[in-house]
């Protein structure tokens, strides 16, 4: 695996630390929470409905798995798991993608602002290069959770 598709962007392998049959999951270039990652069937889907009942298990099976290990490395002591399906739902990337976010005690002051900042993450507006993390970062924090996953 060299590159993998999400939507319309080319993710680099670097990013990447864990592929499984029908899923894989990426480091987020701009997390709203430590740990925040994603969630992805390889194959590109716009809508959760248009998703197969395997694709479905395994992306489910996928996050359920991610979620645990991001939850303990990142000291979380509960977990946000979330999918923005379809534009009116705040979906900018046309790939279904599950967002995974640890989660711990007094991380937003109110504790559903998670969703304000899930729905302004990835807004055209908001996502310009200065606020992305460096490939160099991402690369870290993939290969350290790979190296849990494996």
């Amino acid at each position: 695996m060299t590159t993998l598709r999400f939507g319309q962007h080319i993710i680099k392998a670097s990013a990447v630390f864990l592929q499984t049959e029908l899923s894989f999951a990426l480091v987020n270039r701009k997390p709203v929470v430590p740990g925040h990652v994603l969630v992805c069937p390889l194959r590109p889907v716009e809508r959760f409905r248009d998703l197969r009942p395997d694709e479905v298990a395994d992306l489910f099976s996928t996050t359920q798995r991610v979620g645990s290990v991001v939850e303990q490395h990142f000291c979380g002591t509960s977990l946000t798991i979330a999918i923005q399906d379809g534009p009116e739902a705040g979906q900018t990337v046309k790939h279904v993608h599950v967002h995974v976010l640890p989660r711990k005690a007094g991380d937003f002051e109110r504790n559903d602002s998670v969703y304000d900042e899930l729905q302004k993450h990835d807004k055209e507006n908001e996502d310009v290069p200065s606020k992305w993390r460096t490939e160099e970062e991402m690369a870290a924090e993939a290969s350290i959770l790979r190296n849990l996953l494996s």
